[in-house]
């Protein structure tokens, strides 16, 4: 389904019956990223799962400035609206969990239980900051100029995602043809106006979210658990959950596990 939200159009999958579970994916990514865990989930809950602007098939517009983390929560607080949720559990991944959080932050009566698998709330230093956002500046720059095509190859070969080399050759291909199918300008403007060096930096404000959160990272993504660490110790409602071999993209590569560990936290009382 597609909603209108502000001017411009999401895609939106529904499934299953249920408590609401909202699903966000990554930069590059898109709805089909999770259609592994749609197919378990949505025999316990009512999926929302989401494409945000620039990716899979929601509109890219041409303004950057319209994909600002800002934008991203007014939306999908509208979205919720508009599907008459009161509050839901919230599930991002990498960018998709920068999302969730910063929309717990911002409306915590919305967010029952809150799961980050492999995010971050932010660069602490503002110099890191202006750093990183003139670097995916410059990638943007990048996309646009060089395609979509030369772009995937890159990405997919950032030492980030060294890990999902050891996934079948069949699940690697569709992750490919995945990516392939965004917008080269969306990629380029999501970049632009939700890099993690222009959002603000969450650190600050971990202390007083009390929503119960499950934080998870691959333990062979060393920069992603150093921060989930950190984040656990900062969160006083929070639990983390270190998956073995694993990477970045934990609930593609032990999705058995993944999916595991989501359903027993969101089942607890």
């Amino acid at each position: 389904m597609r909603l209108k939200i502000h001017g411009v159009e999401y895609n939106i999958e529904r499934a299953g019956q249920g408590e609401p579970l909202v699903l966000l994916h990554g930069f590059t990514g898109s709805i089909e990223n999770w259609r592994e865990q749609i197919s378990v989930f949505e025999n316990h809950f009512s999926i929302v799962a989401i494409d945000f602007l620039g990716h899979g098939k929601s509109d890219a517009p041409r303004d950057a400035l319209r994909y600002r983390m800002e934008w991203c929560v007014a939306d999908l607080r509208e979205i919720l609206d508009e599907l008459e949720i009161a509050s839901a559990d919230l599930l991002g991944y990498s960018m998709g969990g920068r999302v969730a959080l910063h929309f717990a932050n911002a409306y915590p009566e919305r967010v029952k239980k809150l799961i980050l698998e492999s995010a971050s709330p932010g660069l602490k230093d503002a110099a890191e900051r202006n750093a990183r956002a003139a670097s995916d500046a410059e990638l943007a720059e990048k996309i646009e100029r060089e395609g979509i095509e030369k772009f995937v190859e890159a990405w997919t070969n950032l030492p980030l995602f060294a890990t999902q080399a050891r996934l079948p050759q069949d699940v690697r291909e569709r992750l490919k043809q995945q990516r392939l199918q965004n917008n080269a300008q969306g990629l380029a403007n999501s970049l632009r106006g939700l890099s993690v060096g222009v959002q603000a930096s969450l650190w600050n404000v971990l202390p007083s979210v009390r929503i119960p959160t499950l934080l998870i990272a691959g333990q062979l993504d060393e920069k992603f658990s150093e921060i989930a660490h950190e984040m656990a110790n900062a969160m006083p409602n929070s639990e983390l959950k270190m998956v073995e071999d694993a990477g970045h993209t934990v609930h593609l590569e032990q999705r058995e596990m993944f999916d595991h560990i989501v359903l027993e936290f969101l089942k607890r009382d």
